[in-house]
């Protein structure tokens, strides 16, 4: 198996959601990490919620950057590096939602949402594949079982999903002639605050976040030579199952 310690990662979106939950537990396991936010005082916030949880078992850099701007991503990957010295893993987790029929669907939220789920991950791979080329690294994307599943009111999320899912497989094919491991997490419900939602005791049947941190560090543990390339992760007993 693996050794983890020492590697060094970006996750995009990291202050909150999903992607806290894999920023702790790749600090738990003494990997490095760099975490990313559009607010600079939430990176940093999460950034010391996550130096409490994980005492120093790995160092937490917060980074400003908006995941749909290419040159924030840049330099991001580029901080990431000047402090590490390298990157291993890179996990495009950023994303957010717009849910309205079509006909009542705004222009802004389209273009909102497929520049930050679609857009945004081509930039964080973009930005940070050279680097994953010198350490044979991993790219990971947190897609959505919305990326196989269309829904009434999803036309903008279901096709950025969709869009992602598409685009980290075809990036699997192309990658892994450079030693570069690529797979898509496909999450169904998660207790997040994702689209105004406030975590309470009626999301327990739902997957944690701390679950899908746990999927991520197995992934990394993963022998070389074995890939799986998309994960669809469920809550093993939805409300109302008998």
């Amino acid at each position: 198996m693996k050794e983890l310690k020492g590697g060094v990662a970006l996750i995009t979106g990291g202050s909150k959601g999903i992607g806290f939950g894999i920023a702790e537990a790749f600090l738990n396991q003494g990997i490095n990490v760099g975490i990313t936010s559009r607010n600079k005082a939430s990176a940093e916030k999460a950034a010391a919620n996550l130096r409490e949880k994980t005492d120093g078992k790995g160092e937490i850099l917060p980074l400003q950057a908006d995941v749909r701007n290419y040159e924030d991503q840049v330099n991001a990957v580029n901080a990431l590096i000047d402090k590490f010295g390298k990157l291993d893993y890179v996990i495009a987790n950023a994303g957010l939602g717009h849910f309205s029929p079509v006909d009542s669907l705004t222009v802004e939220q389209w273009k909102e949402t497929v520049d930050t789920n679609l857009s945004g991950a081509f930039f964080t791979l973009k930005s940070s594949v050279e680097a994953l080329k010198r350490t044979k690294g991993y790219y990971i994307s947190i897609s959505s079982l919305a990326g196989t599943n269309f829904f009434a009111g999803g036309a903008a999320y279901n096709a950025s999903k969709f869009g992602l899912t598409g685009f980290t497989q075809a990036a699997m094919l192309d990658l892994r002639a450079h030693g570069i491991k690529v797979t898509t997490v496909m999450p169904g419900s998660v207790a997040t605050h994702f689209n105004g939602n406030d975590p309470d005791e009626s999301d327990s049947w739902k997957i944690q976040i701390e679950d899908i941190g746990q999927i991520l560090v197995d992934l990394l543990k993963m022998h070389p030579r074995t890939l799986p390339s998309k994960i669809e992760v469920r809550p093993s007993i939805p409300p109302g199952a008998k």
